[in-house]
This record gives C-alpha cells, sequence and structure tokens, in this order.
C-alpha cells in the first residue's frame, strides 16, 4: 500500500529525473497544485489543475531549463496514517542554457487522497531562490550530492553548507520560514 512517504518520493523522482509519466504515481487524478514564488524568477503558473498540467509545469517545462537537479525534504518522512503534511525544502540545480548553479528553498504543503494516499492538493512556497555564477559548481554540486536524499535534517544542510554568500542567503530564509505553519495555504484555499 502506498504511504504518503512513497508519494513525496516518487513526486522528487519525476521532478529532478524529468521523468513525466511518474506523476500518475504521485498525483491523483484532478489533483491541485499551487505555486507561490516569493522570491526569485522562477516562472510557474500560480495554479495548475490535474495530472497532465502538473508533469507540464513541473517536470515537462521544468526540465527543458534546469538539469542536475537535487531536491530535498528538510524533515522526517510522515507518517503513513497523515492526511496533510507540511514540510521545508531545499533544492539546487544547473540552468541549461547559462550552466549557473540555482539554489532554493521553500515549503511543500501536501494533502493526501484517502485510500490511494496519493496527493490530492500540493502548494508549493517559494522563500527564496539564487543564482550562483557556473565556477560555483564544483562547491555546490559536491556539498548537495553528499546530501541524504530525499529527507534530509534541516541542521545537516546547515551545517555542511560552503561559506558562499548566496548559499548563506538561501539558508538564512530557510531559518526563517515557518516549520508547521498554524494554517497551511492548503487550508487558506480551502
Amino acid at each position: 500500500m502506498q504511504t504518503p512517504s512513497d508519494t513525496i518520493e516518487m513526486y522528487l523522482l519525476a521532478k529532478d529525473g524529468n521523468r513525466p509519466h511518474l506523476i500518475e504515481r504521485a498525483f491523483a487524478g484532478g489533483a491541485l497544485l499551487r505555486m507561490d514564488v516569493r522570491q526569485g524568477d522562477m516562472d510557474f503558473p500560480p495554479v495548475a489543475h490535474g495530472r497532465d498540467a502538473i508533469a507540464e509545469t513541473l517536470v515537462r517545462r521544468f526540465g527543458r531549463t534546469y538539469e542536475n537537479v537535487y531536491s530535498f525534504c528538510l524533515a522526517d518522512p510522515p507518517d503513513p496514517a497523515c492526511a496533510e503534511f507540511h514540510c521545508p525544502w531545499l533544492v539546487a540545480m544547473t540552468e541549461k542554457d547559462s550552466r549557473a548553479v540555482r539554489l532554493g528553498c521553500g515549503q511543500y504543503h501536501w494533502r493526501f487522497a484517502p485510500g490511494s494516499r496519493l496527493a490530492q492538493e500540493l502548494s508549493i512556497v517559494v522563500d527564496s531562490m539564487q543564482t550562483l555564477p557556473p565556477s560555483d559548481i564544483h562547491v555546490v554540486m559536491p556539498w548537495i550530492a553528499a546530501l541524504s536524499r530525499p529527507w534530509c535534517g534541516a541542521d545537516k544542510a546547515m551545517v555542511t553548507a560552503p561559506s558562499i554568500p548566496s548559499v548563506r542567503a538561501v539558508l538564512e530564509a530557510l531559518a526563517r520560514a515557518p516549520r508547521s505553519p498554524a494554517r497551511s495555504p492548503l487550508a487558506l484555499a480551502a
């Protein structure tokens, strides 16, 4: 039986690996995606409805622009019986055209369908997204690749991070982000 942890891991495998066919193993048929980009120049529609639209937004379009994608949930895996799960995330990747390094953080707010445990709704908040020069790949990617995937403690990511101003800016945003929001964007949208 699928668990919320399996669903989240499948989503990350689909997005990071540019595998749109895996979206059906992470999202329910009528799933809803909400994007809230608070800082950074990421170009996402604010809402996508259904597996095809989610795959287009989070996998195909994303995969045309980025490569070397490493995403982390900075929390312990959710309880198998949970209906909702909220956690901070961290991502590192490179731009295909410019080869610049992108590093960002934010929050995931998941709601799971009863029975299937597939994602019924996902709200992604982008709290910070920094662009670093291509030369920083030799410092950022070894750090990122050494972290446990996809579940990693925020403290581990912060302690081992390179001392680059843009990296520190993302980690400061991560430290300011709420860990368990009293009212998630899912509740506000309902």
